[in-house]
């Protein structure tokens, strides 16, 4: 709603894109508010990009999805794009596709690690790949010195009242996740 998911995907966007022959894409899922309460919510306008639609992730060789968290899950927005699935769920077609998380929160505490725990389940329904980044991003997960989103499960971070803005540190967590996913998604895809 207020833009922190967008600049992490952008990051994501690039790390991913500085794997060699890896061409990322964002987009957004539909916004199911009305423009009221979106108002009263001092929401910002959207960003362009493009509306995705179910049948566009069986284009992807791997899906990384970034939503904010409410009360510890994924917000009804995605859910209702991810409940329009199930014609992919019938036919398995996104199985055994890669897939991912990152996401923001509001605070420390606010569900950062149980919205990738409760998403897993739309994973597994339709048969993916959950890639997480573990550790892999290194000393960068252990930084006690400042505030800090993310975990093993993904990138993310912390929005506050919605003035604060992904840090420096959250940023390369991003770009590492994009970097770390695309090259297993690739690696998968020249297995195959």
């Amino acid at each position: 709603m207020y833009g922190h998911v967008e600049k992490l995907a952008q990051e994501i966007k690039k790390g991913a894109e500085s794997v060699e022959g890896v061409e990322a894409k964002v987009f957004q899922v539909a916004e199911t508010l009305p423009e009221e309460v979106l108002g009263k919510m001092h929401a910002p306008p959207k960003t362009d990009a493009p509306i995705i639609t179910p049948n566009e992730l069986t284009e992807a060789d791997g899906l990384l999805f970034g939503f904010p968290t409410r009360f510890g899950m994924m917000p009804a927005q995605f859910k209702a794009f991810l409940d329009s699935t199930g014609g992919l769920w019938r036919t398995q077609a996104l199985a055994g596709k890669p897939a991912g998380f990152f996401y923001s929160t509001s605070a420390q505490g606010s569900g950062q690690e149980t919205t990738a725990l409760t998403a897993i389940t739309q994973l597994v329904h339709h048969g993916m790949i959950f890639v997480p980044i573990g550790y892999s991003f290194g000393a960068g997960m252990f930084e006690m010195e400042q505030v800090k989103g993310g975990s093993p499960y993904g990138a993310g971070t912390y929005a506050g009242d919605g003035s604060r803005q992904p840090s420096e540190l959250e940023l390369a967590q991003a770009f590492h996740q994009g970097k770390y996913f695309a090259g297993f998604a690739k690696k998968l895809k020249g297995s195959a």
